[in-house]
């Protein structure tokens, strides 16, 4: 008999229901990561970190910022990375789940309202979860419908900051929020603009720099800009004003009592800001693949979202775990996505570019689509 009976039941319901999970190999040509201007296996992100470690840059920092483990590396790396992104101060985290936990638990306030789109990360979920604030859900991309939680918010007695949460694209539907008129309701509302540019950074924006990067400098946006996707390593950046990162350095908890991140991936960071900045044409290979696959794959289904995450709503789970195990038989890695990542009833494929793929692969795949959606 199982010493750990519900969690065995649940798995079992997860089973019935077409959800459970399991971790398989990577195989097939790349239509599944986050990579997306293949900068993982970058010869320039190996020579950085051998540089670092010949001129003695530890592999742990051995503490947490507040003891010992605050390096050099981590502060060039948020220097730097305050200059590119443009604003006055950036902290370095372990991941951008940590770091959108850290920002929701940390600074809205209690009296405060975070009203957040309703299919914001799983890791802003997570810090509302811990907040003192008032947590509550707006239409996707709606502003008119943030701007009534507010409106209503306020005419029920709340007298605190609103908080607004965005993505700036958005990581299962590949659409892009409506940045400039959220900007504006922050302004009217007295908010602050929180935007998680996960899937923008080193994409979109002037250098790469993300969707936010276009609007005016404002003292009331804070940005947050992982570094294990586009920049193709690992942690995360928040960017915005000084006084509230030094607010996360004495009042987050997740940052005063974790261990700081290596020091060796802060080196490896600040150089693919430096990859990204530098060298364009990665983008313009990828926004080439971008234009080519809306040419091809949105005659077989997948939606014309304008950026380099292509989805494929089947609805049924079970159907469209059988359409990624056939593409995926075919060298195809495209994966399955099923609820509760995205809402019941709108399981998809998601089809993400990277520049780890040719147009020759693209090509193949819009042949072989059909077939899997048949």
């Amino acid at each position: 008999m199982s010493l750990f009976p519900d969690h065995a039941q649940d798995l079992a319901a997860l089973s019935a229901a077409g959800r459970r999970r399991s971790l398989i190999p990577r195989s097939g040509r790349d239509f599944a990561s986050n990579d997306y201007l293949g900068l993982a296996g970058s010869p320039r992100l190996a020579t950085a970190i051998r540089n670092a470690l010949e001129r003695g840059v530890p592999i742990g920092s051995g503490g947490s910022r507040l003891l010992r483990g605050n390096h050099p590396e981590h502060e060039a790396l948020e220097a730097e990375a305050a200059s590119f992104f443009g604003s006055e101060s950036a902290l370095f985290l372990s991941s951008g789940y940590a770091a959108n936990a850290l920002l929701f638990a940390t600074l809205p306030q209690r009296g405060d309202l975070i009203v957040h789109d309703e299919l914001v990360h799983a890791s802003a979920h997570e810090g509302m979860r811990l907040s003192r604030a008032i947590a509550r859900g707006a239409r996707h991309n709606d502003v008119d419908a943030f701007a009534h939680v507010i409106a209503a918010w306020r005419r029920e007695g709340g007298t605190g900051r609103p908080w607004i949460a965005v993505e700036s694209l958005y990581s299962m539907d590949g659409d892009k929020a409506p940045l400039a008129r959220f900007a504006e309701l922050a302004n009217q509302t007295g908010a602050v603009l929180l935007i998680d540019e996960a899937h923008a950074t080193g994409v979109f924006g002037p250098d790469g720099q993300g969707l936010a990067a276009t609007l005016p400098a404002r003292d009331n946006i804070i940005t947050l800009h992982t570094c294990g996707k586009a920049l193709g390593c690992e942690g995360a950046l928040i960017a915005g004003p000084a006084v509230l990162t030094d607010f996360i350095v004495n009042r987050g908890r997740a940052f005063i009592f974790s261990t700081a991140p290596s020091p060796i991936m802060a080196a490896a960071v600040r150089e693919s800001v430096r990859i990204v900045r530098g060298e364009p044409d990665r983008r313009e290979r990828l926004h080439a693949l971008i234009a080519e696959a809306h040419e091809r794959l949105t005659s077989a289904g997948a939606a014309a979202t304008g950026s380099h995450i292509l989805p494929l709503v089947l609805g049924d789970d079970a159907r469209t775990m059988r359409a990624a195990a056939w593409l995926q038989a075919r060298g195809f890695d495209v994966r399955g996505i099923r609820p509760p990542t995205v809402p019941p009833g709108t399981a998809r494929l998601r089809i993400s570019l990277t520049l780890n793929i040719s147009l020759a692969d693209l090509a193949a795949l819009a042949e072989a689509l059909p077939g899997a959606t048949a």
